[in-house]
């Protein structure tokens, strides 16, 4: 059976509904119809969570498509809401009255005979009548209200003339702007043709309520399906952030509402399966003159092709890619740069933040290519195979001694200390590795920079070694610190250690000085600014090869 265009119950295909009485189960009418075998008029729902009962098609007889097995349903009408109006939110959200909202809102605590004893939040009543004051509103949350269309036409200038900022996430908006046009009507029209005036807004124009809005700076419309646009949508000259979450917008539409988002400097556009960036004309997406942070996590961006598709953005600040599937970084070389586009205009040249946690980058090159950014000072690499040193990758020193301007890494702020620790291991590793592998020099672009910096020697000491103390000659100062559960209560000790003592002989060291012979120990170094320490389990490597430095702290643990 074919999918029906029928609307005389007052639904239409791909109209967006909410279950009634749960304004979070949303979904799209995928048929409006009879069924086979029972009475009346059915709505079939594809639910946006995917939990329904079936893929569209019941007794052998399909009557639509859902996206999956068990994410369609049908469903009677009255089980349905078709939504209410953004006038209506705003009244039901701030102006209720309602006892089961005041129940709801009731605080109190339990006395010891375990009845209610109710407090009073001071200020609650004066905070109340302020947001209930919607000419002086300035921000409002309507997410998950069922909000469909706008109410009585021309009339949200005038009751919020003052709002800044408005929520709207997960609501049953979809249109950006309704294509058919109507005459205004005065308001005796209007309610007299409230059940057609429902129909025609169901699908609410986002541009209209913009428009309606000349203070709107910022505007959610994060986990509502946008239906795809192909011509240019109305000036939306006022927003500054625009939030399009989890929306199914893809970079096409990104492109035409760039037409309309002149003044734009915060776009979010997280969730959406965005694999390619495709500007409209040039190599290079152009325009957003104002844009400062793009947010694109939770995408499907697997080329770095494409991010460079995005370096001619000239106020771009922050960049979030987390969550992608990139597999390098590669900053253009000078050549590179003149095969692009003829520019004086560096690429990413005002970029500070460039987040890439959670993607597939697994190799040291690229991680040295973030140097070549003019002016980064803050990445995230976590969550990638590179910065995994369980399996294969590096620990944080080591990304921290490479990437020479970062001063914030997974999160974190890189102290002075920290770099200056994180630096010093680092030449040390790298000359360990030198000794079996003199080629290995070139794999490691600041190692004489830094080697120099420390005034670190190179050569591997001699028994009685006199003069001048190499980096394995000398003792280090190690704290170790017990953390087992059976251990009980142990303090500290600090204690001088060869730098030449592998993690082997210190296991048996820790057995001895905490008397800890029946145990089987695991140790791990406790980094600043890391938020887990990174395990020693190579019984061979010594405290220099590993890179470990004067202060450091190891932590001793039990074999689970």
């Amino acid at each position: 059976m074919q999918d029906s265009p029928d609307s005389s119950h007052g639904f239409r295909v791909g109209q967006r509904v909410h279950s009634s009485g749960d304004s979070r189960r949303i979904g799209t009418v995928k048929y409006v119809g009879p069924v086979e075998g029972y009475s009346g008029t059915w709505v079939g729902v594809d639910w946006d969570n995917g939990e329904g009962k079936h893929d569209g098609s019941i007794n052998g007889v399909r009557y639509f498509h859902a996206k999956s097995e068990r994410s369609g349903s049908l469903v009677r009408a009255p089980n349905l809401s078709q939504g209410i109006s953004l006038l209506e939110a705003l009244e039901k959200r701030y102006r209720s009255k309602s006892t089961n909202d005041e129940e709801a809102d009731e605080m109190y605590v339990l006395s010891t005979s375990n009845n209610r004893v109710s407090i009073q939040l001071v200020g609650k009543d004066k905070i109340q009548d302020k947001l209930s004051r919607f000419e002086e509103l300035t921000n409002a949350s309507l997410a998950y209200m069922g909000v469909s269309f706008p109410g009585i036409p021309y009339q949200i200038n005038t009751t919020v003339p003052n709002m800044k900022e408005l929520d709207l996430t997960g609501n049953l908006l979809s249109d950006w702007k309704m294509e058919t046009k109507t005459s205004k009507p005065n308001f005796l029209s209007y309610w007299l043709s409230f059940p057609s005036i429902h129909l025609l807004e169901s699908s609410l124009d986002v541009g209209k309520i913009c428009g309606q809005l000349p203070a709107l700076q910022a505007l959610n419309l994060s986990n509502n399906l946008m239906s795809p646009y192909k011509s240019e949508l109305p000036p939306l000259e006022s927003i500054r952030i625009l939030v399009l979450n989890n929306t199914g917008v893809d970079w096409e539409q990104v492109e035409l509402l760039r037409q309309s988002l002149t003044a734009i400097e915060e776009l979010h556009l997280i969730g959406n399966n965005i694999s390619r960036v495709l500007p409209m004309s040039s190599s290079f997406v152009q325009g957003f003159n104002s844009l400062r942070l793009l947010n694109l996590d939770d995408n499907c961006i697997a080329e770095w092709d494409e991010v460079m598709k995005l370096s001619q953005l000239r106020c771009l600040e922050q960049l979030y890619l987390n969550k992608n599937c990139l597999n390098a970084i590669l900053y253009p070389d000078n050549g590179q740069q003149n095969e692009l586009e003829a520019t004086s205009y560096k690429p990413f040249q005002n970029l500070h933040c460039l987040l890439l946690g959670d993607n597939n980058i697994g190799d040291l090159v690229s991680v040295d290519s973030l140097n070549l950014f003019p002016n980064l000072v803050e990445t995230r690499l976590s969550e990638n195979p590179i910065a995994d040193s369980t399996s294969g990758g590096v620990p944080r020193f080591v990304l921290i001694a490479r990437l020479a301007k970062i001063k914030v890494f997974n999160g974190s702020e890189v102290t002075p200390r920290e770099r200056k620790d994180s630096e010093i291991r680092y030449v040390r590793l790298v000359i360990s590795r030198l000794h079996a592998n003199a080629e290995e020099i070139k794999q490691h672009p600041r190692f004489s920079e830094l080697k120099s910096l420390y005034g670190i020697e190179d050569e591997r000491p001699s028994t009685g070694a006199s003069g001048p103390q190499t980096i394995g000659s000398g003792f280090l100062s190690i704290t170790l610190k017990c953390v087992g559960a059976s251990m009980g209560e142990k303090q500290p000790l600090t204690k001088k250690l060869p730098a030449t003592a592998t993690v082997g002989k210190l296991k048996f060291l820790c057995e001895s000085f905490f008397k800890l012979k029946s145990l089987k120990l695991k140790l791990f170094l406790q980094e600043e600014g890391s938020p887990l320490p990174v395990l020693l389990d190579n019984h061979t490597s010594s405290l220099m090869d590993l890179g470990i430095g004067n202060e450091s702290i190891i932590l001793v643990n039990e074999e689970s």
